[in-house]
């Protein structure tokens, strides 16, 4: 068949270790053979992100602004020991934090449902979508570790030069001490993102903080989205026959167990990053989630939602084989390739796209599969665990006859 073209190129990111490698495997088996590709280029790898002193990934998100679509491979946020083992400079921040902070916008993350393997909630029956705001808090925090007793203040300095104080700690010994920041404008683009895809999918909205505690910070949020639910999206919500509510995180979390799902679940930055991990853990595997950064300007940002599986690619480096899930980043390239072909009006790269989804799902349902899934699989033959490779190719074999 002769190759889908494209118009518009996508901006690629690519990633770390075992991700890394499982990135150029899907490009080689899955979509170069079908489709004329085209991307610009980035290396996120950790090596080369130290190489451009992380230029290269301010230089990426703003490719994404230029471009609309951006693919992004999983990477490494180094902590000390990864100083050492890859002799970087610094320990450079979250290239998702800095791409985000550049962004802006919502994550909005949801599992890979598939026959034969059930959530480990057993009343879930549907998807819970995680919207994450994607801007500021800790991820973009200022961080500080007194030596000794004295004295810790936040002070905000006005325009006008007017400061205001405020005491945070008296240390009388060593500690540590943490500030962080958002502002209305980027809360304000968290709520009304939330509340069209609530549209748009037909799901009810719930959204959940810690105001009782953080009774301005968490509170402004609450605040802001009753204000933009009230003025925009209340009758419109009444409408389309669905709900917004907000609860306490703590309550949100014993309503979520005991829900058949089937909603979206709006949290804050951090909230958002341990929920969807807790989420798609319980709907099967970390690596059957989709992930999708939407900013306010309409540009989205695809990911596989997940570490780089760093063990696996120690053995890989050793030349042992790996069975190592590529759902999520497989899904991260259908998902761009979609909406590059909804924006540019590219009706078979949008059908490839979800025909080469429907046979990654169908080959699980058919019984094969990586081993992380297969010690799940409830189907009435038992599961055939298979490579990585092995895996891509049952998916190619699939797609094949789809097309």
């Amino acid at each position: 068949m002769e190759k889908i073209k494209m118009t518009t190129p996508l901006v690629e990111m690519d990633g770390d270790e075992m991700t890394r490698i499982l990135w150029a495997d899907i490009k080689k088996e899955l979509l170069e053979p079908y489709i004329d590709l085209k991307s610009e280029y980035y290396d996120l790898g950790l090596p080369h992100r130290e190489k451009t002193r992380d230029q290269v990934t301010v230089d990426s998100a703003e490719a994404t602004k230029k471009y609309g679509v951006a693919v992004k491979c999983a990477t490494i946020t180094p902590n000390a020991q990864r100083v050492e083992e890859y002799q970087l400079s610094q320990m450079w921040k979250s290239p998702n934090g800095t791409i985000r902070a550049i962004l802006d916008g919502t994550v909005f993350r949801a599992p890979i449902m598939v026959k034969g393997i059930s959530p480990v909630v057993k009343n879930w029956k549907k998807p819970i979508t995680i919207a994450r705001h994607a801007y500021g808090d800790v991820y973009k925090n200022s961080e500080f570790q007194p030596k000794g007793p004295g004295k810790a203040e936040l002070v905000f300095t006005a325009a006008d030069g007017k400061e205001t104080r405020q005491t945070i700690f008296d240390f009388t010994a060593p500690g540590v001490l943490q500030g962080q920041y958002n502002t209305d404008r980027s809360i304000t683009s968290f709520a009304h993102s939330c509340f069209q895809y609530a549209l748009d999918s037909r799901q009810d909205l719930w959204f959940a903080t810690k105001d009782t505690i953080s009774k301005q910070y968490d509170h402004r949020f609450k605040d802001i989205f009753q204000e933009v639910f009230d003025a925009e999206y209340k009758e419109k919500f009444e409408t389309a026959g669905i709900t917004y509510f907000y609860t306490l995180i703590d309550d949100a979390v014993a309503r979520v167990i005991r829900s058949e799902g089937g909603f979206i679940w709006a949290c804050k930055n951090y909230d958002g990053d341990v929920m969807s991990d807790m989420v798609s853990t319980a709907f099967g595997s970390l690596a059957m989630m989709t992930s999708v950064l939407v900013s306010p300007e309409g540009n989205y940002e695809y990911e596989a939602a997940h570490g780089t599986v760093t063990r696996h690619y120690y053995r890989y480096l050793k030349g042992e084989e790996t069975s190592t899930n590529p759902m999520a980043t497989l899904f991260a390239w259908t998902g761009a390739l979609e909406k590059r072909g909804e924006l540019d009006g590219l009706p078979a790269l949008r059908t490839f796209a979800r025909k080469l989804e429907g046979a990654a799902i169908a080959v699980i349902e058919g019984g094969v599969m990586t081993r992380d899934l297969s010690a799940l699989w409830e189907g009435e033959d038992p599961a055939q665990p298979v490579t990585s490779k092995d895996f891509l190719k049952a998916i190619r074999a699939e797609l094949e006859s789809a097309l």
